[in-house]
């Protein structure tokens, strides 16, 4: 049996190196990542990794397990996604700017044909930026791939005056719910 992390993400990887995960592999896919139009952010985490959880059971052995996630911002209920322009960048940021957005990420766990996938959200709350603020840290090249324009894990942990809820799952990864899916499948 192998554990395969259907995810390309560092951070991801270093998460579960954090908890005690060493012995995986790294599987990213290529699944779809399309969204319907209107779909609720949580819905969106939970098909978008359900859709890599997918992927990677197509190309995996019958008993491996496979890990994948998804997260989003989102912002008056619509969702941000990665920046594909600096100006792009400006204008997620500006928006965030001093108010509280939330961020959904969802967790998919699968093996054979059992698939369990929940999500966690949490609420952050920007401290006011200035124009200057967000040019230097979009310059930084940082916001350029993550979701929402800010990684909070590195330069954007500073524009963050506080956080409800889980910390791991605005990385990329919640440790909590990924510990919960675990226990759910028997395995921890």
């Amino acid at each position: 049996m192998e554990f395969i992390l259907a995810s390309g993400s560092p951070r991801r990887r270093q998460l579960l190196e954090q908890i005690g995960i060493r012995d995986f592999v790294v599987r990213p896919t290529d699944a779809d990542e399309s969204l319907p139009d209107g779909i609720a952010p949580g819905a969106a985490v939970e098909l978008l990794s359900r859709r890599k959880g997918e992927a990677a059971r197509a190309q995996a052995g019958e008993g491996d397990l496979i890990l994948s996630a998804d997260t989003v911002v989102a912002l008056d209920g619509a969702i941000l996604g990665k920046p594909h322009s600096r100006e792009e960048a400006v204008s997620m940021l500006t928006a965030l700017s001093g108010r509280t957005h939330q961020v959904y990420t969802g967790v998919t766990l699968a093996r054979g044909e059992d698939i369990l996938t929940e999500h966690e959200v949490t609420a952050v709350t920007f401290r006011p930026l200035t124009a200057a603020e967000i040019d230097a840290y979009v310059q930084s090249g940082e916001p350029m791939d993550k979701a929402g324009a800010y990684g909070i894990q590195g330069l954007g942990g500073a524009l963050v005056r506080r956080i409800e809820g889980d910390y791991y799952a605005t990385v990329g990864l919640s440790l909590y719910g990924l510990r919960a899916l675990l226990r759910e499948a028997g395995l921890r």
